[in-house]
């Protein structure tokens, strides 16, 4: 039988130390916990999308997303958070 506890999964360290800003005093304890939750919210948003949207073509594939962070994604990630309540 297979584990089926946590993986390992690498980024590139410039994207950790950004995240470790973007994270600075939001509730968050580590790069780790604010990525589970950012993926979280990504596939259940997806899932949600694709059920209401099953013929939608035109959805951007994981080779259209960049590593690195725009000022504007920040800006939307700390607006997110803020909407939690973490900011």
């Amino acid at each position: 039988m297979a584990d089926k506890g946590d993986v390992t999964i690498k980024i590139p360290r410039p994207l950790s130390e950004k995240l470790q800003v973007i994270i600075a005093d939001t509730g968050f304890h580590s790069v780790t916990e604010f990525i589970v939750y950012v993926l979280r919210d990504l596939v259940s948003t997806e899932a949600a999308a694709t059920a209401t949207k099953q013929n939608e073509t035109d959805k951007p594939q994981l080779e259209d997303f960049n590593a690195g962070l725009t000022a504007e994604e920040i800006r939307i990630i700390r607006k997110r958070l803020q909407d939690l309540g973490y900011l």
